[in-house]
């Protein structure tokens, strides 16, 4: 099949073909005029599947530091070098009041991310569990990311009220050796199997720019598509200081545009969000992320990482003429 056989007008939500993994991987190297072709396609499947609407959320990085794992990007790892403040658990009092800040800035969602390989101890959990109470009273929609949890930590977390799990593969499974080696790839989608199991909707993403080639960009895409989840966070990297990345050369603004239109056009009924990295990595071609076929945003800061105010993301929003999700949206 030639994948350009539909014009943009023709686009249905039911007679739409996805790209192969061979045409995806083909799409991704478009260059020119393909690659504008490729954005409006993009474009115009979002619209057709998913509307004019943004879907916003805030994270806190609520225990920060000292982490067991080894992965390379990351500079809350006891492995890194990096001079990244460390603390312990906040209190729910204090997840609380981060999240009140959410969401007077306007996100719908907010997420409790914790450093660490998981939950450690039984007090832990129980600050967890206070807190995603809490964050579901003040009615907004609470999620988590906690590392590599048990079933029965994810079925406490469910009965709390807990709405999403965040928990990434961070990146194809054939690069995953050269990120982390202090857990496998395996784990990390046993973690997406048990919350699903759970019956909690899963966030499940990951980072472009690890040293990873194009093809294995391609082969994370696919290997999202496998999972059962409902939202696809990307982060861009940011190299942090101190890490194993730190000298790595970030892709450019269209290198990863074109990754973001081909997770829109394998998972069209999915939830594209763009996280950390992206002002570093899309530069003036920021807007450009929505052409691309995104549908959610998160704003604020990130976990050690400053990012932009939220009234910029309002008004780029606006300036594109795109809605903010409610609650119920």
């Amino acid at each position: 099949m030639n994948y350009w056989n539909m014009t943009y007008c023709e686009i249905d939500k039911n007679t739409y073909v996805a790209p192969t993994r061979e045409e995806s991987c083909r799409l991704i190297r478009s260059e020119g005029f393909e690659a504008h072709e490729l954005f409006l396609r993009a474009t115009a499947v979002r619209e057709a599947f998913r509307g004019r609407i943004v879907h916003l959320c805030a994270i806190l990085n609520a225990k920060s530091g000292r982490c067991s794992e080894d992965c390379a990007f990351c500079s809350q790892s006891a492995w890194a070098k990096s001079d990244v403040e460390c603390y312990p658990l906040m209190s729910a009092a204090e997840i609380l009041a981060a999240a009140r800040r959410a969401a007077e800035a306007g996100a719908v969602r907010f997420s409790i991310v914790t450093s660490g390989r998981g939950i450690s101890t039984e007090r832990e959990l129980e600050t967890v569990l206070e807190a995603v109470r809490g964050i579901k009273a003040m009615g907004l929609l609470p999620c988590a990311s906690l590392g590599i949890l048990t079933s029965d930590q994810i079925n406490r977390l469910a009965e709390a009220g807990l709405e999403r799990l965040h928990h990434n593969i961070e990146t194809a499974e054939s690069n995953y050796p050269a990120i982390c080696s202090t857990h496998s790839y395996a784990q990390r989608i046993e973690t997406v199997m048990a919350a699903h199991a759970a019956g909690v909707k899963v966030c499940c993403g990951g980072i472009f720019g690890l040293g990873e080639s194009t093809d294995q960009r391609i082969e994370m895409i696919f290997a999202l598509k496998e999972l059962p989840v409902d939202s696809i966070p990307v982060n861009f990297i940011n190299p942090r200081p101190g890490t194993r990345l730190e000298n790595i050369t970030p892709p450019t603004p269209l290198e990863c545009l074109k990754a973001v239109a081909l997770l829109r056009l394998v998972m069209p009924e999915r939830r594209i969000l763009i996280a950390g990295g992206r002002e570093n990595c899309l530069r003036d071609l920021h807007p450009l992320l929505f052409a691309a076929g995104a549908d959610g945003l998160m704003i604020g800061d990130y976990l050690t990482t400053a990012g932009r105010r939220p009234s910029d993301d309002m008004r780029m929003l606006s300036d594109l003429g795109l809605e903010i999700a409610g609650i119920n949206g």
